[in-house]
């Protein structure tokens, strides 16, 4: 199936995606993660990739909240969990590659590619929870049910 590409052209701000699921794209990787309400609202308090500790404690509030939201049978919001558990993999891989984060230099260079122990450990936790996302059937299944009904 051909993903649709993501609408960036809603009008985010007024749209209630729990009361419009159909309004939901799941488009590519984290692609409106900080956009769809209310679930940014809901699970972002959580999110957090100082260090491991941190990233086990939110990528395990996180998980719960993405369980909660499959008894509520609620797609959107199990997808919008996943979303920022894969953000944390993605940006405490990035601060553990780049210092500050930052993979570009101001000129647009690449900036020299580093290790940092610490973010690399945050982004193991994150991974571990995304890949059990990732081979979870029911969520599959209710993945694809929604991109074939809603794009």
């Amino acid at each position: 199936m051909a993903i649709k590409p993501f609408n960036y052209q809603q009008d985010f701000s007024s749209i209630d995606f729990r009361q419009q699921p159909e309004l939901y794209q799941v488009g590519r990787g984290e692609q409106g993660v900080l956009l769809v309400e209310p679930y940014k609202s809901e699970i972002l308090p959580f999110w957090r990739y100082k260090d491991e500790t941190s990233a086990m404690k939110s990528a395990e509030q996180i998980y719960q909240l993405f369980e909660a939201y499959r008894q509520q049978d609620d797609f959107v919001g199990m997808d919008m969990a996943r979303k920022f558990i894969q953000m944390g993999y993605t940006r405490a891989r990035r601060y553990a590659n780049y210092k500050g984060g930052k993979k570009y230099a101001e000129d647009g260079s690449l900036n020299t590619r580093g290790n940092d122990p610490i973010k690399a450990a945050a982004a193991t936790v994150f991974k571990s929870w995304w890949d059990k996302i990732r081979q979870d059937e029911d969520y599959l299944k209710r993945k694809r049910q929604h991109q074939a009904r809603w794009g």
